[in-house]
């Protein structure tokens, strides 16, 4: 995508996300908003060019490759949180039967201690440490929109599994869905920060 078109791919994932939140919550009576072929292809547009733009944008900063690995890092340890907290204490189920919201403060507990040690190796201000922990609380409860959405969307289409590439993983969409709805999002937040 063009350098100009940027922050308008950008803008246009955080528009979509918060819109996918209300989706999520309110499915399966928001379905009816996004039955149509055409709407879908555009949700496919706002999923994955954001991703792929916000992709570029990072590695192009400084320590680039570091601050993909940390976007990741804390996509993974929500994911290892969720699951956990979830199988000992889920019960308010979300839109997958095997989410629940026990599972998503789980996942988001860890993901802040995971921040909150490298910000006391890194030596962080106490400033830094708060616009740290207050970042990865955005990343990781939107990346918990974009596993969800993922979810919903093959709940609606009666489908276990995107794809049978990756047997026993749900697809390859199961893979990199929180990471379609994190990357974007972070970097934005990269972004302002700089500002």
């Amino acid at each position: 995508i063009f350098p100009d078109l940027a922050p308008w791919v950008l803008g246009a994932a955080v528009l979509w996300w918060a819109a996918a939140t209300f989706l999520v919550l309110t499915f399966p009576q928001s379905a009816v908003h996004w039955s149509s072929i055409a709407t879908k292809l555009v949700i496919g547009l706002l999923i994955l060019l954001p991703a792929w733009q916000g992709l570029v944008l990072i590695k192009a900063m400084p320590l680039g490759n570091w601050l993909i690995m940390a976007v990741m890092v804390l996509v993974w340890g929500a994911d290892i949180g969720a699951y956990f907290s979830g199988r000992k204490f889920g019960k308010r189920k979300l839109v997958s039967p095997g989410k629940s919201w026990e599972g998503v403060f789980g996942g988001l507990l860890l993901s802040l201690l995971i921040t909150a040690a490298v910000g006391v190796v890194r030596d962080w201000s106490a400033s830094q440490m708060f616009a740290a922990l207050a970042g990865a609380a955005v990343i990781v409860l939107i990346s918990v929109v974009g596993d969800l959405t993922e979810s919903m969307f093959k709940r609606q289409a009666g489908v276990k599994d995107s794809s049978n590439l990756l047997p026993g993983h749900g697809g390859v969409l199961d893979r990199i869905d929180s990471l379609t709805a994190a990357i974007p999002v972070f970097a934005v937040l990269l972004w302002m920060a700089a500002s």
